[in-house]
């Protein structure tokens, strides 16, 4: 596998398991129904709600922080793929859109922040 491949899937594993030191329950990692993926699904616990969240990992800033990568399309596909989710499983509850970005350069501790509610369905 490439390098970023595995630092993407490292990213989405350390994702993971952020929010459930939160307190999130990992309902789906890397769901995918055709072309269509979602990084992480989970529940907010304290909120009750389903939480979509794109998990965005670089190794250094120098080139934008990695939130910065979520533009309209990777929205779009986002919602779209959400979409899917939802009526798959007849989601009832509340959801959300979150971002997770990581910088991780494989010799400090990797940084994490969690941007809750980063966007919206167009």
């Amino acid at each position: 596998m490439s390098q970023s491949y595995d630092l993407g899937k490292n990213g989405e594993q350390m994702a993971a398991d952020y929010l459930r030191s939160l307190g999130y329950h990992i309902e789906a990692e890397r769901w995918k129904l055709h072309h269509l993926e979602l990084d992480l699904v989970a529940i907010d616990r304290s909120s009750g709600e389903i939480v979509f969240i794109e998990v965005k990992t670089r190794q250094t800033p120098i080139y934008g922080n990695p939130e910065e990568a979520v533009d309209y399309r990777k929205i779009m596909n986002t919602v779209r793929a959400a979409d899917a989710y939802i009526k798959q499983y007849s989601v009832m509850q509340d959801w959300r859109f979150d971002i997770i970005a990581i910088i991780d350069d494989g010799k400090h501790e990797p940084k994490i922040q969690h941007f809750k509610e980063a966007f919206y369905p167009p």
